[in-house]
């Protein structure tokens, strides 16, 4: 392979690579961020506090989205998250549209497994991937070399502390016009329906519906982003599951920020 194919592969396989950081984020998280300060005063948001501490308390549920932003990406994603300590698990990822599903299909895959840990999310790639990264099938990114770069995979290891139901909960109670919207049926299950503006000013709303006993069964998120308008449908269910998310062997794992710098360097 000349330099300048070299070049052009290594640089494609970063695109991919920046599409993947992406999709593992939006999989699992929405447009608002991080949760802002609660109100205290409010007795009618009482109800919406005692979702706060049962979802908490469960601390893992599998979990069903699809996520669409503007043009960019459509996916879906299946699997079990937990949060008791920091967020873990794993999810199939599917995209099912917009340009990022068309920059996958470049390296022969529109799916892949996201492993959630601590410090780090964990992206499986497919075999094509795999041969222009040294025979590696999976990227790491580090949250802590994530939020040191300019690119756009800064701001990650906040967006995925935010993206579990308690913290979607505690940005709804953190909104000025929180309100309760009236009873529902979601998925045959008897629900209670709120819906709230958070963001300030860029118009993002929370709806969530929530069963007897507390806990989130559905959740829509819409807003604007950078990419166009977002919207993520999240169903919860089995709360209580046992989650796994094994770290992947260091000897098929392609560091993110690797293949970043070895572009840079190329100029």
């Amino acid at each position: 392979m000349t330099g300048t194919n070299s070049t052009s592969s290594r640089r494609t396989v970063v695109s991919i690579a920046l599409a993947v950081a992406l999709g593992c984020v939006t999989a699992c998280t929405s447009s608002g961020g991080s949760p802002g300060s609660t109100a205290s005063a409010d007795p009618s948001t009482e109800p919406l506090r005692s979702v706060e501490r049962a979802t908490a308390r469960a601390g893992s549920a599998r979990v069903e989205s699809t996520t669409v932003m503007g043009g960019e990406l459509s996916l879906e994603a299946t699997g079990a998250l937990g949060w008791d300590d920091g967020l873990t698990g794993t999810l199939k990822i599917t995209y099912t549209g917009g340009t990022t599903a068309e920059t996958m299909r470049e390296l022969g895959t529109t799916a892949m497994e996201a492993r959630y840990l601590p410090d780090a999310y964990y992206a499986r790639m497919g075999d094509e991937f795999a041969d222009r990264v040294g025979g590696r099938h999976w990227i790491k990114y580090g949250y802590a070399d994530l939020e040191d770069l300019s690119s756009g995979a800064a701001g990650v290891a906040d967006g995925m502390r935010g993206t579990t139901p308690d913290r979607t909960v505690k940005r709804l109670l953190a909104s000025d016009d929180v309100r309760r919207v009236g009873e529902e049926t979601t998925r045959g299950r008897r629900t209670t329906h709120w819906t709230g503006t958070v963001g300030g000013t860029a118009g993002q709303t929370v709806d969530i519906w929530v069963d007897d006993r507390d806990l989130l069964v559905k959740k829509v998120e819409r807003g604007r982003t950078e990419k166009g308008e977002l919207t993520q449908t999240a169903y919860y269910s089995d709360y209580g599951v046992a989650v796994a998310a094994e770290r992947p062997p260091a000897s098929d794992t392609a560091d993110f920020t690797e293949l970043l710098r070895q572009t840079r360097d190329d100029g």
